[in-house]
């Protein structure tokens, strides 16, 4: 089975992803530098996971959400996953 890698995600699942973040993390009123540092990210690679241009790991959607305030099924089930 082939890796799956942002450059291949012919879904755009990591799109929808990286897009319901960015929606939860607007309607916060929150920076992109605050919920980086908060979910203990590297700011460049928030942009990028909300772009979608990185595969994410299951730890780092955690992380993310629990900087949200939210569970992460919560930001699945936004990106419709």
């Amino acid at each position: 089975m082939a890796r799956i890698s942002a450059k291949s995600d012919n879904t755009g699942a990591l799109e929808q992803l990286g897009a319901s973040i960015r929606a939860r993390r607007k309607l916060q009123k929150l920076s992109q530098e605050a919920l980086a540092d908060s979910a203990q990210i590297d700011r460049a690679h928030m942009g990028k996971i909300e772009r979608g241009e990185r595969n994410v790991t299951f730890l780092n959607i955690v992380r993310i959400a629990a900087a949200l305030g939210c569970r992460t099924s919560d930001i699945l089930l936004d990106a419709d996953l």
